[in-house]
Formats: structure tokens, C-alpha cells, sequence
């Protein structure tokens, strides 16, 4: 750490592990450039703050039950989370303000803003009557972000003939470059709780004192920041990819298994297939033995990611032919996964997060996205970049296992790989003395610093 320039930055990451990795990544950074962290944190979830030393946490109750919080609607949990942490959140940081007011000497720090997740939408007020500058931390996509604020106004309008299969490959012109049947699935969700907090996280957004997205570059979202200036007319720092400033620090809600290293130390250069669909997605047994046997029948190794509650109604299953060709992990180091020789394609839900680390190391990606941020990922990663395969929703084995082979035994795979490793190139020129990010997260500081 540098020396200390006597500021405070107050961090409260949502309790998601696609959300809490960003934040302390960014909570790292801060502190090596002066900053002293106090992160505000939810019980459910909760960050381990023994592994972060330097850091001060404070947790706060949220006073959910076991069932409220195991439930896989993310939209409902987030909303149930902003309802029970409003008054707790308040009391906790008038406290902090208030008892950093009266400290005195070489104690005293000044408490200099406010940086919390974009789906934290309760904290405008708060901030404004404590007269604390607040940023917003988002962990999607620049254009994901600006372009899912129209969806509520589509669905009023009842959008494209969505009932005809043939128009199904036509491209959206709102929304380059996904195609009508992303849109389809995005659209067919449950739509009024929603297209609430999404309205709400717009407003909270707007009203910021700035925007940082954490895990975005100039390079990999260069078309839709100009716009997305105009959209929200505050200031905007593309600091990405984040976890590049301090490699391999992760802050994992799971345990992870580290057997998973040594089993890729025995294993050709990149001839392993990576799998993992993030924190949060679950799947069908059903479509755990699809992919299970389009892994087998690829015929190469594999390293599957299969969280404890990631499969409906468990993998009791699992044939003992499986585990003679690939290791199963119930979560693993990812970014050390990746970057590991023996790696030579991610199947992947395209994660923001994950797209990022995998083209970071250079990964081809096969696709196979859930959600809606995922779905325009995936059309980034397949049709504008170029650089991995779309399972295009078809979760059947002779798919799987096609697509595989595609990448690691024909001349479509080799020419992936050349493209994917000049992206790579690029992205990591951007956090590099000169590169955009980097210049970008010196104006956050100095802009942090004026407060």
C-alpha cells in the first residue's frame, strides 16, 4: 500500500458472488493507492473479512429467512434484500460518520464517498442527507447495462412478431447484436417486479455522483459508451478487467477445491474444456446427463464446476465413465483455472465476470448463456468478436459434442484461437501504464479525491 492520504472510501457490494469479487477487486485497488476501505456487508453472505486484513467490515442485519434467501429468483431475493436492508444500511452509516467526526489526530479519516452495486436502490436519500458523494459500481456490460433499461417499455409495446419461428435468426436493431429469439427469452420473463427495480436502479443511477464499471474496458465496449455518457450525463470510469490488478485474489462465498490444479498439471496443453455456469444458474437433471455425455463422447478432458445446489434434483447418476475422462469440482479457483496451460475452451453461461477472465487468458469460449445480460454477451463473444461457438439453447449431447470437436480438432477452432489471442492482446494493453483503463482509473482517484 502506498501511504495513506487520509480518505475513506464506504463499500457495499450486494451479497452475490458475481458482485462481491468486483468490489473488494476494487476495494484492493483503492487501498494500494492510499485509500482506507470500511465495507458495509449483509449477514447473508457475508464477505470473509479474515482473508482482508487491511479492510474494516461491518455487517449489517437483513433479516431474511433461510427459505427467502435459498430462493433461485435472483429478481425476487434482490428486491426482498432492498426492502429489509434500508433502515439497517442507514443506521450503520450514520454511525460510521458519526464516530469518524469525533476521532481526532492521526485517527481521524475522512469518509470521502460512498460506492455500493447498482442493484442496491434504497441508498440516494440516505447519502444525501449524511452529504456523502455516492458512486454506483456495476459489474455488467456497458452496453447490457444501458440497453436492459428500454426492456419494460418493449414489453408495453408488445415488440416484434414474436411468434414467427422463421424471423427467429433475424438480428434486433435496438439491441445489436442479439437476435429475435435472445429477445424472445428475455421478453417471456415474469415482468412486474422486474421492470420496478429496473426502474429504480435507473433513477438511483442517474442520480450518482458517477459510474464505474468494474470489469469493462474502452476495447470491449467502446460503441455503446458514448451513449451511455448521454444516457446517464454522469461521469463514467471503465477501470477493466479489475481482477487483472491483483491476480488470483478471489473472494469466494464456496469452498473451492484446489485438487483441480494438480489434475490440470497432468494434462496436455490446452486440451481441457472448462466448465461452469457461475454462482447462481441451475440446470435439469435432465440436462446435467446431456451435457455430462457431450462431455464424455467429445473425448476430451474435462474440469466441470457442479455446485451443490446447481442441479435440480441432485446427480446421483454421475457414470464412473465420467470421472475416467474429467474431474468434477463443486467450485473452483476459476481465474487460476483459466489461466492454466492445459486449458483450451470454457463452456460457459457468459457470466459477465467469466466472459472477461476467459478472454483475459485467451480462452475460446463455447456458449451457452441463461439470462438476459448472458444472451448479449454470448452474441458478443460469438458474432461481433468472434472468438468461441454458440450452443444456440441446445443442451443435447450430440451437440455438445460436436461443438466441441469443432473447437479443439478443426481449422474453425484454430482460426478462433488466433482471433482470441489478438483480443486478448488488446484487453491487456488496456490496464497497462498509457492503456485506457489504466488512465481511467487515475481520473477515478483524482475524481474520489476531490470530494
Amino acid at each position: 500500500m502506498d501511504k495513506s492520504n487520509g480518505l475513506r472510501v464506504i463499500l457495499f457490494p450486494l451479497p452475490l458472488q458475481g458482485c462481491i469479487n468486483p468490489m473488494i477487486q476494487l476495494a484492493k485497488i483503492l487501498h494500494s493507492r492510499g485509500f482506507s476501505i470500511t465495507v458495509i456487508h449483509t449477514r447473508f453472505n457475508a464477505p470473509k473479512a479474515s482473508s482482508h486484513p487491511l479492510f474494516t467490515f461491518l455487517q449489517i442485519q437483513d433479516a431474511l429467512s433461510e427459505t427467502e434467501t435459498s430462493t433461485h429468483d435472483v429478481t425476487l431475493l434482490l428486491t426482498l434484500l432492498n426492502r429489509s436492508c434500508e433502515s439497517p444500511f442507514r443506521e450503520c452509516l450514520t454511525k460510521l460518520l458519526q464516530s469518524a467526526d469525533s476521532k481526532t489526530g492521526e485517527e481521524k479519516q475522512r469518509n470521502c464517498s460512498l460506492i455500493h452495486d447498482s442493484g442496491w436502490i434504497f441508498t440516494q436519500p440516505i447519502a444525501k442527507s449524511l452529504n456523502l458523494p455516492r458512486l454506483v459500481l456495476n459489474t455488467y456490460k456497458v452496453s447490457s447495462f444501458r440497453d436492459h433499461f428500454v426492456l419494460p417499455q418493449l414489453r408495453r409495446e408488445m415488440y416484434l412478431p414474436l411468434q414467427d419461428s422463421e424471423q427467429d435468426d433475424d438480428p434486433v436493431q435496438e439491441f445489436p447484436p442479439l437476435l429475435k429469439k435472445d429477445l424472445i427469452q428475455i421478453l417471456d420473463k415474469e415482468t412486474e417486479i422486474l421492470d420496478s427495480y429496473t426502474k429504480m436502479i435507473l433513477e438511483t443511477t442517474k442520480a450518482s455522483s458517477g459510474l464505474i464499471f468494474v470489469s469493462s474496458c474502452e476495447e470491449l465496449d467502446q460503441d455503446s459508451l458514448s451513449q451511455a455518457r448521454e444516457d446517464f450525463q454522469v461521469p463514467i470510469f471503465t477501470i477493466g478487467p479489475s481482477h487483472s490488478y491483483f491476480p488470483g485474489s478471489s473472494s469466494s462465498l464456496f469452498t473451492v477445491d484446489d485438487t483441480c490444479i494438480p489434475w490440470l498439471d497432468k494434462q496436455e496443453d490446452k486440451s481441457v474444456i472448462y466448465v461452469s455456469f457461475g454462482s447462481i444458474t441451475t440446470i435439469s437433471e435432465a440436462e446435467f446427463m446431456e451435457i455430462a455425455w457431450g462431455l464424455r463422447n467429445s473425448n476430451q478432458p474435462f474440469l466441470w464446476v457442479v455446485r451443490v445446489d446447481s442441479v435440480v434434483h441432485g446427480t446421483e447418476r454421475i457414470d464412473e465413465q465420467l470421472h475416467e475422462k474429467g474431474k468434477i469440482v463443486n467450485w473452483a479457483p476459476q481465474q487460476e483455472v483459466l489461466k492454466h496451460r492445459a486449458i483450451g475452451g470454457f463452456l460457459t453461461h457468459n457470466g459477465w465476470n467469466s466472459t472477461v477472465e476467459s478472454v483475459f487468458e485467451g480462452v475460446p469460449m463455447i456458449c451457452l448463456p441463461f439470462e438476459w445480460d448472458q444472451l448479449l454477451n454470448a452474441r458478443f463473444v460469438t458474432d461481433v468478436w468472434m472468438v468461441g461457438l454458440h450452443l444456440e439453447g441446445r443442451i443435447e449431447r450430440n451437440v455438445i459434442e460436436g461443438v466441441i470437436r469443432r473447437l479443439f480438432s478443426e481449422a474453425e477452432g484454430k482460426a478462433i484461437r488466433e482471433r482470441m489471442e489478438l483480443l486478448k492482446e488488446k484487453v491487456r494493453r488496456s490496464v497497462k501504464p498509457k492503456g485506457s483503463s489504466y488512465r481511467s482509473l487515475q481520473h477515478l482517484i483524482d475524481y474520489i479525491s476531490s470530494f
